[in-house]
């Protein structure tokens, strides 16, 4: 306990779900610190979009007093998905925002930087690496960091993602690859610089799909359109290629031979982009992924369930942190809190780990429909 007689809380991982839980906690007066490897916030790009959804992600940002603020960033139109036909790019799906805006987009910088404001100067530690954790005998958990150094804590909250180094505290399972690899790459000005992409994406989404290959484009904000080539094929496809995925050029040459036959309004996401691509292989945890309970230590957001890129996982990441926040200040004990929140989101993310397993297969056939 520190000197007010409130647990010493450690969050490791200054991503949506984590700086959720330290907002919440400190809305309730609790302290808490928050440890990132990174060095500063601005350290890397955040990547594409986010669809808010209203029972996870907008549910943990009107539990953490953010929800007005959110909206104000975020874009209700974005909830529009177009699907084309990937031979001659014909119109065959529409969906647009609901009357409600059920699913407004937000970028995921503009979403971390609303968190960051919100809570406490001084809260994120910075460029912090941590090698692992250590459960102590008496129930509280040792942070070690790359450092050499060590911190004790009444506990430790792995929300570090998929590689997580506090999960190996509580589990053996490691990410396995879904067999599904991105190619991401991106599109600046589109309205002016791309407009026939533009008209093609429209205000949110659009999916055009083959036979173990699909394509993805989003809008972002300031008139950027953040694409996604996927593939189905093994997670050294540019090794078999002979392809230097340093090599631009010849990545854009590949990628192009593969979608041969595809229309050339969509091949143009491949031949015109602005940004140079970068392979984002996919993994998966184990589904279900459970643990028995170790006291001084839990898991949210990826550390915890990571699953496919499908709209659930920062939603999931958000509702944890804020859950797990509410446990901790409406428990009598720490130990009590952690396993009614454990309680609540490990059968939950069973459930989502199943649905965007079943999203994944859609968004990238892997046989004829």
């Amino acid at each position: 306990m520190n000197s007010a007689g409130d647990p010493r809380i450690a969050i490791v991982g200054a991503g949506l779900g984590g700086l959720t839980c330290a907002r919440v906690l400190q809305q309730h007066g609790r302290s808490v610190t928050v440890f990132e490897r990174e060095a500063s916030a601005d350290a890397r790009p955040q990547g594409g979009t986010l669809d808010m959804h209203a029972d996870t992600g907008q549910a943990a940002l009107r539990s953490a007093g953010l929800l007005d603020r959110f909206h104000a960033l975020a874009r209700p139109e974005g909830d529009e998905w177009r699907v084309l036909d990937f031979a001659n790019a014909a119109l065959l799906a529409q969906q647009g925002p609901s009357a409600a805006g059920g699913r407004p987009e937000i970028d995921r910088g503009q979403l971390r930087g609303l968190l960051l404001d919100s809570i406490t100067e001084g809260t994120v530690r910075w460029d912090r690496a941590v090698s692992g954790v250590t459960p102590l005998a008496d129930g509280t958990c040792r942070l070690l960091f790359s450092d050499g150094t060590a911190e004790d804590f009444d506990l430790v909250v792995g929300a570090d993602g998929a590689w997580s180094r506090v999960r190996p505290a509580l589990s053996h399972a490691a990410p396995g690859y879904t067999g599904v690899t991105f190619v991401e790459t991106g599109f600046d000005r589109c309205d002016t610089r791309h407009p026939d992409l533009a008209r093609l994406v429209g205000n949110g989404s659009m999916l055009a799909k083959g036979v173990g290959r699909s394509l993805v484009a989003q809008r972002n904000s300031n008139g950027h359109i953040r694409a996604y080539i996927a593939l189905r094929a093994p997670e050294d496809w540019h090794v078999a290629a002979g392809i230097d995925l340093g090599d631009q050029r010849a990545v854009r040459t590949h990628l192009l031979r593969m979608f041969d036959g595809w229309d050339e309004s969509l091949r143009y996401i491949l031949r015109n982009s602005d940004n140079g691509f970068i392979n984002r292989s996919l993994f998966v945890l184990p589904a279900p992924h459970t643990w028995e309970h170790v006291p001084g230590v839990t898991l949210l957001g990826d550390a915890a369930h990571l699953m496919p890129p499908v709209g659930l996982g920062a939603n999931l990441a958000m509702l944890d942190g804020s859950d797990l926040a509410h446990t901790l200040v409406t428990e009598s004990s720490v130990g009590e809190a952690v396993r009614a929140y454990e309680s609540i989101m490990l059968p939950r993310s069973i459930e989502a780990a199943t649905g965007s397993a079943q999203g994944l297969d859609h968004l990238v056939p892997a046989t004829a429909s």
